[in-house]
């Protein structure tokens, strides 16, 4: 019975080795779909000549949604190169080294850690399960998970070109970001259950691999981020011109005249429309008619919980870990911005 249950082990893990890299080659076909979905509907409603597209409100919406995209596409080029050089040229194994081994203290310096290590919030989701199984506590690879996309130095700085002479908007972020990763780090010391993970063996995103050329995994790197985040981004840039344009003024008056439903309702759009945190800075600028707070709540509540997001930690970790760890993190990101919103903005 004992040699039984082996062989069903080696069977089952050789069942996962034949399997993970089909589902590798068939993950990142949606990716490619959105992208050429977005550049082909962009190509259709930026054309000239036909008389519909001459129209006011069509020209606004094409203004405000090549405004969004130029001007976040320089941050989306440099975010992206700094997560490929992260992922092909710094060992995996710093991350072990510089933690400190009492996890409560670990929680705070891998947040922190996250403002110098800039990645998508799509890498993070693997880098955190690569940090995992290399022995990092969990509440640690959590924070990091969650501050890396929002606070690293290239969103900060979109930040500050999104809102010119709002350095406190750029503050505000920061700090409501590092402290909802912290505090959902120690929510999982607290309140986390082992037995809501599960991991799951992953090549992407976790370092350099032993006989591989550093400047390919770079290059690959790279072109998937890139993709990936630029077809969120142009999606993202016609969803919000869409908002801008279509939505009538009385319903956005609505929802902006009471400080508590415009938080809420820039929080799940932020879900919604999944924009790349080295984007989303201009997305929630262009929200002119919302309070300081609730735009915030958007660059806050955005990097760090998405329809995407919940997908990729659903598929690592599984689903019993991703609602529960996307709600909880909602709701602190939410009270964070408010909290550090109506303090500092």
């Amino acid at each position: 019975m004992e040699k039984t249950d082996e062989m069903v082990g080696v069977a089952e893990g050789v069942a996962v080795v034949s399997v993970e890299p089909s589902l590798r080659r068939i993950r990142p076909w949606p990716h490619g779909a959105v992208l050429a979905i977005a550049a082909a509907a962009a190509a259709v409603l930026l054309l000239v000549g036909t008389q519909w597209l001459d129209r006011p409100a069509v020209q606004a919406w094409r203004t405000v949604c090549l405004a969004i995209t130029v001007q976040a596409l320089p941050f989306l080029l440099l975010g992206t190169a700094l997560s490929g050089a992260i992922n092909a040229f710094v060992p995996a194994e710093l991350f072990t080294r510089v933690l400190p081994r009492r996890p409560a203290l670990a929680v705070p310096v891998a947040g922190v850690a996250g403002a110098v290590l800039p990645g998508c919030e799509c890498a993070s989701v693997p880098v955190a399960n690569s940090l995992i199984r290399r022995g990092v506590t969990p509440a640690a690879a959590f924070a990091f998970l969650l501050s890396a996309p929002a606070i690293n130095p290239v969103v900060l700085t979109a930040t500050a070109v999104a809102f010119p002479g709002s350095p406190a908007m750029v503050a505000a972020r920061l700090l409501a970001s590092l402290a909802t990763a912290a505090v959902m780090g120690w929510l999982w010391l607290w309140l986390g259950k082992e037995r809501w993970l599960r991991p799951v063996l992953r090549h992407g995103h976790t370092g350099h691999r032993h006989g591989s050329s550093r400047w390919n995994e770079f290059r690959l790197g790279f072109q998937h981020d890139f993709l990936h985040a630029g077809g969120f981004l142009v999606l993202g840039a016609m969803a919000a011109a869409t908002f801008n344009v279509a939505v009538p003024r009385s319903v956005l008056d609505t929802f902006s005249g009471s400080p508590w439903l415009s938080v809420l309702f820039l929080a799940g759009l932020a879900v919604l429309l999944a924009v790349c945190s080295e984007a989303d800075a201009f997305v929630a600028a262009s929200l002119a008619g919302f309070s300081p707070t609730a735009r915030l709540a958007f660059m806050v509540v955005g990097p760090m919980v998405d329809l995407k997001l919940i997908a990729l930690q659903a598929g690592t970790f599984g689903r019993a870990f991703a609602w529960r760890f996307s709600t909880a993190t909602t709701v602190v990101a939410v009270a964070a911005s408010v909290l550090i919103g109506g303090a500092l903005l």
